[in-house]
């Protein structure tokens, strides 16, 4: 799995209990990635984070500059680790990210992170557009609770209903202790 990176999308203060946009299962996902993230660092192995930032004062969250907007401490990137600032659901989307994976000639991807709904499912669909083998970990993502039309759809729902479109024909849908055993 030499050519494997882990993707931390998203994993913002923000998305947490004392944010402006708490996820449901925030906690356990980051948790979750947070061992993704020890294994590839044991192996040497490349990582890469993302981190959105709102360019409006108006946003909801992720303000520009805001401590909601920095990493959440428990997947912290070490000073060898890209960190790519997105503006956009899709972490390729006007980024580097696109450049810097080329450089560490990798071919594929374990996506974690969040919101399942929004920035995962865009950057699953666009690595996939551009090539690359995709896994994400169910466990190690975290999204809210939507509502349509007068309905609200539990967070739980939402999730797996994401991870079930993207497992049909984007990625391979696994839990965080399945794709430990491969990277080994």
């Amino acid at each position: 799995m030499s050519h494997t990176a882990l993707l931390l999308i998203d994993f913002q203060n923000d998305y947490f209990s004392e944010g402006k946009w708490p996820l449901s299962g925030a906690e356990k996902a980051v948790e979750q990635g947070a061992k993704l993230l020890t294994e590839f660092r044991n192996q040497d192995l490349p990582i890469v984070h993302v981190r959105h930032e709102f360019l409006t004062a108006d946003a909801p969250f992720f303000l520009e500059g805001s401590e909601g907007a920095n990493i959440h401490h428990s997947v912290i990137p070490s000073e060898n680790e890209a960190v790519i600032l997105k503006h956009k659901p899709n972490s390729f989307r006007d980024t580097e990210l696109q450049e810097v994976l080329k450089k560490l000639n990798v071919k594929k991807l374990i996506v974690v992170g969040a919101m399942s709904h929004m920035c995962i499912d865009a950057g699953v669909r666009a690595a996939v557009d551009l090539g690359y083998e995709v896994s994400v970990a169910h466990d190690a993502c975290a999204t809210r609770d939507l509502e349509f039309n007068g309905t609200t759809v539990p967070a739980a729902h939402v999730h797996a209903a994401f991870m079930a479109a993207l497992s049909s024909s984007y990625a391979s849908i696994n839990s965080t202790e399945e794709l430990l055993k491969n990277i080994t």
